[in-house]
């Protein structure tokens, strides 16, 4: 579980073809390298993945054909920003919202503009992460926590603020760009309870049975 709030920016060293399909990467870093050990979990740009090698700056993932194909892990190259964090502690400060890092769908960049000292950026969603998002909610976008400030028939918008700009790989987006997407958590388990969850039924669950959850 991760909080969505980014610890460090990385960047991808060697991304190297795997069998199968599938490729590993080796990320250059050194904060989240703070007590992680092998086997432990690290938030790349939204998708959680296991330790398989730690190195003095650095360590090494193993990515599945599975995970290349849902997400935008297969399109990182060397050099590549990545936004990096660890899993988070029980006990610690929630300073985002619940990330579990598994990624709903891949979201694509709609317009960007600069709004103040903020900049303003539109995403066009999958119907299935858009039916879990709500303005004033949270959403998680290449790993980082954002509010969504406004919703459209295909999409939403976030507003990045400087520090989150600076500490992110948010703004080197352009318009055409691929993200990963993560909905609320919770809104998943409201949806499946009532019923709307994709493939899936309520068993019964009335609306009014929600009142004595």
């Amino acid at each position: 579980m991760f909080t969505g709030i980014v610890e460090e920016l990385g960047s991808v060293r060697r991304a190297d073809p795997a069998a199968g399909g599938g490729r590993t990467l080796v990320v250059a870093c050194r904060s989240v390298l703070e007590g992680t050990r092998l086997g432990d979990s690290i938030m790349v740009n939204g998708a959680c993945l296991t330790v398989t090698r730690l190195e003095r700056d650095g360590f090494a993932c193993d990515v599945s054909a599975e995970s290349c194909r849902v997400t935008t892990l297969g399109q990182l190259a060397a050099g590549s920003p990545v936004n990096l964090e660890r899993a988070m502690a029980l006990g610690g400060r929630l300073g985002g919202h619940l990330v579990s890092g598994h990624v709903d769908g891949v979201g694509t960049v709609r317009a960007m503009r600069t709004a103040g000292k903020a900049t303003e950026i539109w995403f066009d969603a999958p119907s299935e992460v858009l039916a879990l998002t709500v303005e004033k909610g949270s959403i998680c976008i290449e790993g980082v926590s954002l509010t969504v400030n406004a919703l459209d028939a295909t999409g939403f918008c976030v507003m990045i603020i400087p520090h989150t700009g600076s500490h992110t790989t948010l703004l080197s987006l352009a318009p055409g760009g691929r993200v990963n997407l993560e909905a609320d958590l919770i809104g998943k388990y409201v949806q499946r309870l009532l019923g709307g969850y994709p493939g899936g039924k309520a068993a019964g669950l009335q609306e009014s049975d929600l009142y004595k959850l």
